[in-house]
């Protein structure tokens, strides 16, 4: 098995493309090892020293370090990890992970035109685009003209991030949909 490595723009993270489908849909987040026990492959790269997260998608991983280790001493374990675990033949989910799309926001009836359009935005156009970096971006809710979305994988602590959430995102959602007066990231 080949593993390919990508750079993301988040310097403490890096895509693994393993050259198979990781999951068939969606994409799950584990910000720690507490939280993964809905996933062998996210519970055993938490058992490798250095990692700080794990973001599964249809065809990659996206590893986070802990900003305190350098990649040349993990990267090598998470490539043997991955190498065991796909050879392994067990299942990356075992039950779904709690990423889905609970709002973080009350959510008026009355949007809910404005609220279709926004999440087809973000499924048509943005979400492609973040995946390319190793991360996505999760729709939690629109009140009063603000989108509110929580950045997962790659996009969760990059740098770059508040400019892709400011200048990217927002400008592109104020274009199609009006209504937007502004976007705002959440835990």
């Amino acid at each position: 098995m080949f593993i390919e490595t990508e750079a993301t723009p988040n310097p403490d993270t890096l895509k693994f493309l393993p050259g198979r489908t990781v999951l068939e849909t969606g994409t799950a987040n584990f910000a720690s090892p507490e939280g993964a026990e809905a996933s062998p492959l996210a519970e055993a790269m938490f058992r490798l020293d250095g990692v700080a997260g794990v973001f599964l998608g249809y065809d990659f991983i996206t590893i986070t370090k802990a900003t305190e280790v350098e990649w040349q001493d993990v990267k090598p374990n998470v490539l043997a990890g991955l190498m065991q675990f796909f050879s392994s033949g067990a299942p990356v989910l075992t039950h779904p992970s709690s990423s889905g799309e609970d709002l973080a926001v009350d959510e008026d009836e009355a949007d809910a035109d404005i609220t279709s359009q926004i999440k087809t935005l973000l499924d048509e156009k943005i979400r492609p685009a973040v995946a390319g970096d190793g991360g996505d971006i999760i729709y939690r809710g629109f009140k009063e003209g603000v989108v509110y979305l929580q950045m997962q994988g790659a996009c969760s602590g990059c740098p770059s991030s508040t400019i892709t959430l400011k200048h990217g995102i927002e400008n592109l959602l104020k274009y199609y949909v009006p209504e937007v007066v502004d976007v705002r990231a959440v835990d």
